[in-house]
């Protein structure tokens, strides 16, 4: 169905029932990747909730004169929708807190020494712990609640309501009025990018990319869940020292 004008009320109403029922699948089909990543305490029908409102208003607010296609802004909108509600149910304790800021304190300590991202097992000298303790502490951390470079991103404005995302900054999905902030966070986050193993990028291209869970991330690699699991949450901190000043 064309897009009608807003000024006809009747045409536009139902040109809005006919595409929220159209693209109702999308909702589903994001929410359930989104569920495979996240632990159980998670609820399927809050996540479709979220994902619903997005589709709503991608729908409300889509504008065929800035839009590339609905179904690429509403996937926009889903997901982001879906981001912001998991943010509102995230709580880390203070004790995850801390040890999120003691392995990024190590990890600048590192990189700042020797001009290069820190390895694990340097990461762990300077907490004063064992390899195996400090991989348990990635572990942790990431299964204390939802964690995404999403979390890590400050946008030149410092608007909550921003809707800047990882994904967007690297396949260029966002609204274009965000254009230039969005190059901006583009450039940034390929310079950090490029400091990490060449493993991590692979686990980064393949997570926010292709978007394949960490468990076909594993597959792919030949590695366990458990282990790109801590690949990724190292990998998100490492990210956090590179981009730190972004926003500042």
């Amino acid at each position: 169905m064309k897009y009608p004008s807003k000024k006809n009320q009747a045409e536009w109403e139902a040109w809005r029932q006919e595409s929220i029922v159209n693209y109702a699948y999308l909702v589903r089909y994001i929410a359930s990747r989104f569920a495979m990543r996240l632990p159980s305490s998670v609820l399927f029908d809050e996540l479709m909730s979220a994902g619903s409102l997005g589709l709503i208003d991608a729908v409300d607010k889509f504008d065929p004169g800035r839009h590339v296609s609905l179904e690429t802004y509403a996937r926009y909108r889903i997901k982001g929708a879906i981001l912001d509600e998991l943010r509102n149910m995230d709580t880390y304790s203070r004790s995850m807190r801390k040890k999120i800021q003691d392995i990024s304190r190590a990890a600048k300590t590192i990189e700042d020494e020797k001009g290069r991202p820190a390895d694990d097992d340097e990461i762990s000298e300077v907490l004063g712990v064992d390899l195996e303790t400090y991989q348990k502490m990635l572990t942790d951390i990431h299964g204390a609640a939802v964690l995404s470079l999403d979390d890590f991103i400050k946008t030149k404005r410092n608007d909550v309501s921003s809707h800047t995302r990882f994904q967007a900054g690297l396949r260029g999905d966002e609204n274009p009025e965000e254009d230039f902030y969005r190059a901006e966070l583009k450039s940034v986050l390929v310079k950090a990018i490029k400091k990490l193993t060449e493993k991590e990028q692979i686990v980064i291209s393949l997570y926010y990319y292709d978007e394949l869970t960490l468990k076909e991330i594993g597959e792919v690699l030949s590695l366990t869940e458990s282990r790109i699991c801590q690949i990724h949450t190292a990998v998100l901190v490492k990210l956090h020292v590179g981009l730190d000043s972004y926003g500042k």
